[in-house]
């Protein structure tokens, strides 16, 4: 899970310091490789060897709304629906994150391997590279 803590200034003008919390669960990141030919780290790494604004900004849209969640009080649960990205993604926080993802490549590549546990599925399938600008 990747804990991102945002300062922002909110609708209101007022000054806001928040964490908000990325992961996918080890099925959904199979789903998510499974769902592109050659892997999501591959589509990645074409789209920005070509340096294509349009589809680097798609990819995050895509990346930070299947990634946002709430846990639950009790630390349970990851809960993710349309409605708490949709909500996430409409504040003055997601522009800056998603500001600083399509900006920032390394900043960007660490935060796609730590959403997609690069480090711990790299220990357990040899197959999945690290995602380097």
């Amino acid at each position: 899970m990747v804990k991102k803590t945002i300062t922002y200034t909110d609708l209101n003008g007022t000054e806001r310091t928040e964490s908000f919390y990325f992961d996918m669960s080890k099925p959904e990141i199979v789903k998510m490789q499974s769902s592109v030919k050659g892997g999501y780290d591959v589509q990645l790494r074409s789209i920005a060897a070509d340096l294509n604004g349009a589809r680097i900004m798609e990819f995050f849209d895509d990346f930070i709304s299947k990634a946002y969640g709430e846990k639950s009080e009790d630390g349970r649960r990851f809960v993710k629906s349309d409605e708490i990205s949709k909500a996430f993604m409409e504040t003055p926080a997601y522009e800056i994150l998603f500001e600083e993802l399509i900006t920032d490549a390394d900043a960007a590549a660490k935060f796609v391997n730590a959403v997609m546990r690069v480090d711990d599925n790299a220990a357990n399938n040899p197959q999945v590279s690290v995602v380097n600008r």
